[in-house]
This record gives C-alpha cells, structure tokens and sequence, in this order.
C-alpha cells in the first residue's frame, strides 16, 4: 500500500508532466537512477521532455546495459546542455533511445555542440566515409572496405549524426531550415559512403570485369532541396559514363561495346546503392532510395548518361517532370559529372512555363495529390492536405517556374529561399511571404516532431489524445487542443496566403493601393496572368483595372473579392470570359447594395457567379440579359426547379397584365430566361443529372408554350373582336414530347383543334391557323436569348400539309395515309399544352396506331432498319469523323432511341409498361419485361447519356447548338471540362466517348439489326 510520501512523490510528478507517476515513482526511487543525489532535480528536467515517461524509461534502460561511460555522473552533475540534449532526445524518440540502448558510449556525441559551429557537407561527407572505411577522396574501389561491415557501420553513423541533429534541434534551437539542411547533408554522405561500399561489392562480385564508368547521383525532392525531413524516401535521378572517352579508346575498340558495358557497371552501383540504403540489417535500416522521378519513371532506364538525359527532356518530358527538376543538385558520386548534368539540363527548365497547358498540368498534379489522401486522414494531413506543406511548395515552384524565366535570383532548390528571392524581387507582397514562409516553417517543424518519435515517414496527426499531447509537448504547447487549433490555423493561413500571392499582387499592378503593397511590373503581371490560363493577358489587366481603380466602395470591394475570384476563374475553362463577365455584371449591379454584399458574405454565391461566368457563354449571356439573377446563386434550394403549376400560374397571371401581345411574350420569355438561367447554373454547379436537366428543360418548354399559346388566343380573339370558335391543343413530338430536351433542342409540335358546336368547319381551321402562325411569330421575334424554335416538320404531309388539322382529320389520315415513319414518331407523341380534354382525345385517336395491336410485323421490322440506314447515309455530314456526331454517329442517341421504338413497335400492343415516351423508362420497362438484357440496356444508356451531357455542354460553352463532338482545341477542352475531366485531358474524353459508342454501337448491332 503507497505511503503519504509515495503519493505526494506521484502528485509532484504528475504536475511535472508525467503520466503515469506511480510507475515513473518506482523507478526514480528502485530502478538504476535511484542511487543519484539529486533525484528530484532529475525529474524536473525529465518532466520537461516532450514524453517524461518514454524519456525515463530510456534512460534507465542506457543506465542498466553498464557501457555507458559516466552517464550517471552526467545525470548526476552539472551536465548542462548535453543532459538536457540527452533527455530531449530520450523524451521525443524511442527509435534514437533504441539506439542508444545499442550503443551506450554514443550519449558523448550529444557534448561539444553547437548551433554555429556544426560540420560542413565536406566534413560530415568525410566523416561518414571513414566510419565504412573509405577514403574521403577515393573513387576507386577500397579492397580492404569490409561490404557487410560498412552497411552496419553506415546505419551506425548515420543514426549516431542524426542524434546530433535531434540534440540541436530539440534544445539549442536549431530552426527547421538548418534541420532540413543537415539533414539533407547527412543523406548525401549516406548515399556517398553507399557508393562506397557498393563500388567494393562490384569490385569483389561477378560483374567485376566490367568497363568503369563515372557515376553521379543527383538528388532530387528534399534532398536536393536541402530541406529533408527525418525520415524520408530519397528521391534521386543516376546519371553515368564511360570513364574513358571514346576519343581516348585504342583504334580497334568497340566504343559502342564499352559504353554499353560502363552503363551496366553503373546499373550495378546505382541498384546496390539503393539495396545498401533500404535494407535491414541487425542496426536497422536508413531509407529507401526512390528513383521513380528518372525519365519514364519507373518503367525507364535506371541510369542514363547526361545526352540521353537531355534528348529525353527535350522531346518527351511533361510539366511535372520540369517541376521536379527545379529541385536537381548532384549530392554524390562524381561532382564533375553531376554539374555536367545540372548545366545541361536546367535551360530546359526554365522553358517549361511556355509549354501549352503548363499551369492546368500543374494543378491538375495537385488534385492528383490531393485526391490521393484517404478522406479519413484529409484533415489531419499534415504534408498533402489542402493547406498544407505540398500547398506551399507548389505555389512557390508555380512562382518560379513563371518569373524565373527572366530573373536567374528566384532559381533555388530550396522552398524557404525561393520564396524569399521571390519577396526580394517584388513577386510577392512582403508581408505575405514573410506570413507564408512562418506557416510553412511551423508545418515543417510539426512535420519534424511527427517523424522523430518512431523514425517513421508520417505526416498524419494522431488522433489520441495521448499522443497529440506528447506532440504538443515537442512543439513548446502544453495541450492537444492547443497544437489542433495552432494546425488548424496554419492551415487556414497557407489556404488564403496561396490565392492571395497569386492574385493580389495583379491587383496591385493595376490598382491604387497604399504604398507598402508591392506591385508587379507589366511585364511580370502579363507573365503571371499567361501562366495561369488567361490568353489576353493585355484585355485582364484593362479588366482589373476598371474593376479596382478608384475611391468607391465598390472599387474597394471589389479589391477585396478580385484576387479570390480570379483563382476561380483560372480554375474555370474560360479564365477570360470569366473576368469579362464579371466586369459586365459589376458595370449593371455595382451601385445595387445587395449584389457587393451578396458576393462579399456568401463565398458559395461568388464561386459559383465564378463558375458561370468562366464556363462558357451560355449562361452568361443569359445572366447579362438579367443580371439580377444572380441572386439566385445564394442557395442550392434556389437553384431547384420550379415546378409546372408553379409557373404556369406565374406566366398566366403575368400575361394577363398586358393587352399588347409583344409585352407579353416579353413577359413569357423573361421567365423562361430565368428558368434557364437557373437550370444552367444547376447544371455547371453539378446540382443536376443529364436526365434532369432534359426534364426541366422540357418543363420551360412546355410553361414557354403555354404562355405563347394564351398571348397567341388573346391576340387572334382581339383582332376578330369574338372568341375562338374551336379548341385548340398543341402537341409534343420528339424531344420534347419524351420529355428529354437539349439546350439546343428545338420545340416539335402538332397543331390540333376541334370546332365547337355550330361553328363553321373552315372558319374555325382559319382561326386556328391563325393562332398557331401567331404563335410561331411571336416565338420566333429577333432576341438575343435562346431561342425556342417551333418545328412542325412531323405533321402530316410533313412541310406541304396544312399547319393545323381538325381532330377527325388527324384521325382519317393515320388510318388511311400514314406512313411506318409517321406512326414511329408518334410514339413519343405527348400532351403539350392547350385544351386538356381535345389533347385526351387526340392520344386515345393515336394511341391504336402507335401500340400496334399484334406487333409489328417483319415486313415491318425490314422497312425500320431500311429507314435507319438510309438516315444514317444521307444525313451524317460529310468530311467529319461519323464515330463522333453525337445524334446520329455509331452508337449515338439516334442508334439509342431508334433501338427502342423498334421494341416498341414490336411489343408494345402486348407489354403496356412500354407505352412510354421516355427514352430512360422505356429501356429500363424493356428490361423488367425480358425484352433486353441488363447489360445491354445499361451500355445503350450509358452512351446516350454521354452524348446528351455532351451536346448540353456544347451549348453551355458555345451558346450554339452542334451535334458534332468539338474539333477545336479550345472548344473541345472547356467541353470537357465541364463534364469533369481534368485540364489536358480532352484527348482521354474523346477516347472514352468513342469506348461509350463503340460499346453501344455492338448492342445496337446485335439487337437492333440482329446480325
């Protein structure tokens, strides 16, 4: 049972930071540690470790191997720094205590520090190569070096200096750009004294007789940034040659033979340098050597000589491959060799800017990135996540990669120093590269204190209270949620530090901003607008400076937004369009106090005016028209479809107030623009399926119609001074009537009408026509919005018969004079708009001639794939390419829906559930009734959908209809984009729309033609 001292001992120890003091308590005052004269003061010190627990623990285990020379009289004395070091290290990482538990004696390389006074490269290179028994200066193989020693005494070495590094870091502090530098000095002299042994190895192995090469290691990432981290893979690249010139070769040589033979020998070294690094041995291991950044990556030669380098970068190279060289140093092997390599390959990269697609190549890597996080780790990602370190290092290559092209002080391999030369030199706002470079240090330090404990790669935050307390500890915090909230708030920094450094100084450039604001000159600002996706950089900056000149509240607001908006934009297709918009709203609503006000408090409404704008035309003309609509943005509820009734009764009220039919159809079109708008935006903002849209689309057809249809009867009923004297109904017919319109899609429709009671026949057909032409005209006045073309192509008779029919004479001519084509359009035939009970009546006369009873007969079947041929031949246009229009190519929506009105016409007089306008329904009833496979029916919607999303996305982009998959770069990469796919992908979209229409075309092939 513990005495009133022992608990009060466990008190004082739980108030120094211990948690569990009754085991801490035991072994202070029973364990080795017991016998000090000062055990309290000890325990003082050790309280202050980052885990007091894990730091008495090692301790006493250094203690308890008896090989610890005057280790006790350190703990014991006045060892100032080095027990302070000791413990730091002991209390942050049990990987360095185990360490030390190997190698007691090693607790001395923690005396004799300091900050200013540490081991240059050369000095820590030579040290290490003697410690594996090479020569500082030899390139030749040692005879003597011992392989199986050397790899133990390197891991030994390494982790005997990486001790050191901690020992500073943790207590004289030694800041996270020197951590990162020695560091990454240290791996250097690792993969030197690898090189070493693995020279030994060739030498005493099969492949000895090899030609002799020189070898260059270059470091790329970290290390070759000399920013490494403790524990990290080493990104490298291996550059070789024949260590004689063919110039210097005996005559009757074979230099073909012997370069070949000093590649090889060199594939051998590299390959045993990456063996010897990553291997396991009785002291452990080091890192793995990754050399995935070569040429090809994994997939190319694992050495190369410095032309083959070059050539491949020249021709073959992507963006990011330019981007990680901007971190290429030679690190070891032969440093003539490597500064070769270095001067022949960084020309290139300061052309990678000019590339085409250079900056969506960029981003698109970053969401690569970032779509790699587990999205249970997304905000505890320390290194990927957004906001986090990978935030910053690609925003400062960005940087550089943009304005180092013609300033040689931004070409440096290191984060913190670029991002300075960028400060010095204008290209970025003081104050936000001195608060970005802070936020990366702490992210870098955090990063650090993550890796130390177990030497691990992680750049995950624990989730245990435990463990983030022990973090918080090594960062100088006292509480887990102290260091959650000190991440959360870098994180939030870096994220509005990357948009800003980015575009606020634009907005300097052009705007008059207080005097401590850097600008960038034109040139420079034209450079960075170029980088970021804007093809007349001349036409933004006469935007921005428009949008931010002057005293204004708005000019001032608009300041304030524009550096936000324009990263919007330059993630959009249109980076241009987007800002040309922008600046035609603001002109109409900047003095209108709720539209500044909406953009400046609702982040959701100003991304998606963002979005709109810089997607295409579409909806921006439409938003331009009335650019009070950008009220609807606020809410995703806003952007719902309204329903049928609803606006019916909103156009009918509407076009009640006016007398004059022009007003009115005015009236009736600025719904239907509204509804568009609000579709359009629904549609962009991903807030709707292709089968929606097509659905509300169709809606506003049918609400336009109906408003069109009233304005049309008022109009005719006041020229004649008397009623109608019949009913009248309008009629859907192809998409509209299957309820699947594009934004394209024109209105086809039937006119039908019914005389009332005693009136006369002819009278009553010309008052129909009369509204039906009225209709047409007033639909069909010149405006700059979308149109709503009125098709009449699928009436009886087609162009030549009557614009309107009498019930009873649609009814004598589909039983008389119908033709099979006439009869398979009618199955999409639907009730539009006009006299509910004429429009009844008028499906009930169809309906026997479309559901044919008994099915549809083979003399039948013939004629409709004779009709599908012969549309498929004289209607594609020629000189394009059939497998990409998108209606009636191979495997398009015609091939589709023609498949399915063909089962129609043969099973629909038996199977009811067919009865279906509906492309969607109608294959999926088809399904259920056992008349097509699952599988087919699910490739045939596949590839109808596509191509519907792509004629929609034409349309949003262009404002003009196609059924042509774009031809146009510019065209056929927004359209892409639109439907998500990354920037310079547009090649992978074309490439999957034709695997959709091939798959399709198969289907249509087997079930359509049965062949």
């Amino acid at each position: 049972m513990p005495t009133n001292r022992t608990m009060s001992w466990q008190g004082a120890l739980t108030r120094m930071g211990f948690v569990d003091a009754g085991s801490a308590a035991r072994e202070l005052e029973s364990g080795p540690l017991g016998a000090l004269s000062d055990i309290q003061r000890l325990a003082a010190e050790i309280g202050r470790a980052a885990d007091p627990d894990l730091a008495l623990r090692a301790l006493n285990r250094v203690v308890e191997t008896g090989q610890a020379d005057d280790v006790l009289d350190l703990l014991d004395g006045a060892g100032g720094k080095a027990r302070e070091r000791l413990i730091a290290v002991l209390g942050s990482s049990n990987a360095l205590g185990d360490h030390l538990v190997r190698h007691p004696q090693h607790w001395r390389d923690l005396e004799d520090l300091d900050v200013r006074r540490r081991p240059g490269p050369g000095e820590v290179r030579a040290g290490v190569l003697r410690a594996v028994g090479a020569a500082p200066e030899a390139t030749e193989p040692v005879s003597e070096l011992s392989v199986d020693t050397g790899k133990d005494a390197l891991r030994v070495e390494y982790a005997r200096r990486l001790m050191q590094i901690a020992g500073l870091d943790l207590v004289d502090g030694l800041g996270v750009d020197d951590v990162g530098r020695d560091l990454a000095d240290l791996a250097a002299a690792v993969l030197e004294g690898a090189l070493a042994i693995a020279r030994a190895e060739l030498a005493h192995g099969p492949h000895a007789d090899l030609a002799p090469c020189r070898l260059a290691v270059i470091g790329m990432g970290k290390v070759g940034g000399r920013e490494l981290n403790y524990v990290s893979d080493v990104d490298v690249i291996f550059v070789a040659e024949p260590r004689d010139s063919v110039d210097d070769m005996p005559p009757d040589s074979h230099a073909d033979t012997h370069a070949d033979e000093a590649l090889r020998a060199a594939t051998e070294l590299a390959t045993s340098v990456m063996r010897i690094c990553s291997d396991h041995t009785a002291e452990g291991t080091i890192w793995p050597v990754d050399a995935a950044l070569r040429p090809e990556g994994k997939a190319g030669p694992l050495v190369r000589t410095v032309d083959s380098h070059a050539t491949y970068y020249r021709s073959w190279a992507q963006t990011w491959e330019f981007q990680a060289l901007l971190k290429a140093r030679p690190v070891a092997g032969d440093p003539e060799l490597g500064r070769g390599y270095v001067e022949a390959i960084e020309p290139l990269v300061w052309t990678a800017a000019d590339r085409s697609g250079f900056v969506d190549d960029v981003r698109r890597m970053r969401r690569r990135v970032e779509e790699h996080v587990r999205p249970t780790e997304a905000e505890r990602q320390v290194k990927l996540g957004r906001g986090g370190i990978r935030d910053v290092e690609f925003a400062v290559q960005l940087l550089q990669l943009v304005h180092g092209r013609g300033d040689d002080a931004l070409r440096s391999t290191s984060t913190t120093e670029a991002l300075g030369a960028l400060t010095d030199g204008g290209y970025v706002g003081r104050e936000d590269g001195a608060a970005l470079g802070e936020a990366y240090r702490f992210l870098r330090t955090l990063e650090h204190r993550l890796q130390l404990r177990r030497l691990r790669r992680t750049h995950v935050l624990p989730t245990e209270d435990a463990a983030l307390r022990v973090l918080a500890r090594s960062m100088g915090m006292r509480s887990a949620h102290e260091v959650q909230e000190a991440w959360r708030a870098k994180r939030r920094e870096v994220r509005r530090l990357h948009e800003k450094i980015f575009y606020r100084p634009l907005i300097a450039a052009v705007a008059d901003l207080p005097t401590d604001e850097m600008r960038l000159s034109p040139k420079a600002a034209h450079a960075r607008l170029e980088a970021l996706g804007y093809r007349d950089p001349q036409g933004a900056m006469r935007h921005l400076d428009a949008l931010t000149k002057g005293v204004s509240r708005r000019a001032a607001i608009q300041r304030t937004l524009l550096p936000v908006l324009l990263g919007w934009f330059a993630d959009s297709p249109s980076p241009d369009a987007g800002l040309a918009g922008f600046r035609k709203v603001s002109d109409a609503l900047g003095t209108t106090p709720w539209y500044l006000r909406l953009l400046r408090d609702d982040a959701a409404a100003g991304e998606r005016m963002a979005r709109v704008l810089a997607s295409g035309r579409y909806a921006t003309e439409l938003l331009m028209r009335s650019p009070d609509a950008v009220r609807i943005l606020g809410s995703d509820s806003e952007l719902e479809a309204r329903s049928v009734p609803t606006l019916v009764n909103e156009v009918t009220r509407a076009v009640r107030r006016h007398e004059d039919p022009v007003d009115a159809i005015g009236v009736v079109r600025s719904i239907r623009r509204r509804e568009l708008f609000r579709t359009s935006v629904a549609d962009l903002v991903s807030l709707a399926t292709v089968e929606t849209v097509g659905t509300t689309l169709t809606d506003i057809a049918h609400v336009t119609l109906t408003g069109a249809l009233d304005v049309a009867v008022r109009a005719v009923e006041h020229h004649r001074g008397e009623q109608l004297p019949t009913r009248i109904g309008v009629v859907a017919m192809g998409r509209l009537g299957g309820g699947e319109m594009n934004y394209g899609s024109d209105a086809d429709v039937l006119f039908v009408h019914d005389p009332l009671p005693g009136a006369d026949e002819n009278e009553a057909g010309r008052a129909a026509t009369e509204v039906a032409q009225q209709m047409r005209r007033l639909l069909s006045m010149p405006s700059p919005e979308p149109a709503l073309t009125l098709d009449l192509d699928l009436r009886p008779e087609g162009r030549r018969g009557p614009v309107v029919r009498t019930l009873s004479g649609y009814a004598s001519y589909y039983q008389r004079w119908a033709e099979l084509w006439e009869r398979q359009a009618l199955l999409r035939a639907s009730p539009a708009c006009g006299d509910p009970d004429l429009l009844h009546e008028f499906t009930k006369v169809i309906d026997p001639l479309r559901w044919l009873s008994g099915g549809l007969d083979e003399d039948g079947v013939r004629k409709v794939r004779r009709m599908k041929a012969r549309i498929e031949s004289e209607r594609l246009p020629r000189g394009g390419e059939p497998a990409l229009h998108l209606k009636l190519g191979p495997g398009g929506q015609s091939d589709v829906e023609w498949t399915l009105q063909l089962i129609q016409l043969r099973h629909a007089g038996e199977v009811p559930e067919l009865r279906t306008p509906r492309t969607v329904e109608g294959l999926q009833n088809a399904v259920a009734a056992g008349l097509l496979a699952d599988d087919d029916c699910a490739e045939l919607l596949r590839a109808w959908r596509s191509a519907s999303a792509v004629r929609n996305a034409i349309v949003l982009v262009t404002s003009k209809p196609s059924d042509m998959v774009p031809r146009d770069a510019d065209t056929l990469s927004a359209v892409s984009r639109l439907l998500g796919w990354e920037p310079g992908e547009s090649a992978a979209f074309l490439d999957e729309y034709r695997r959709q229409a091939r798959h399709s075309r198969s289907v249509v092939e087997r079930v359509f033609y049965e062949t």
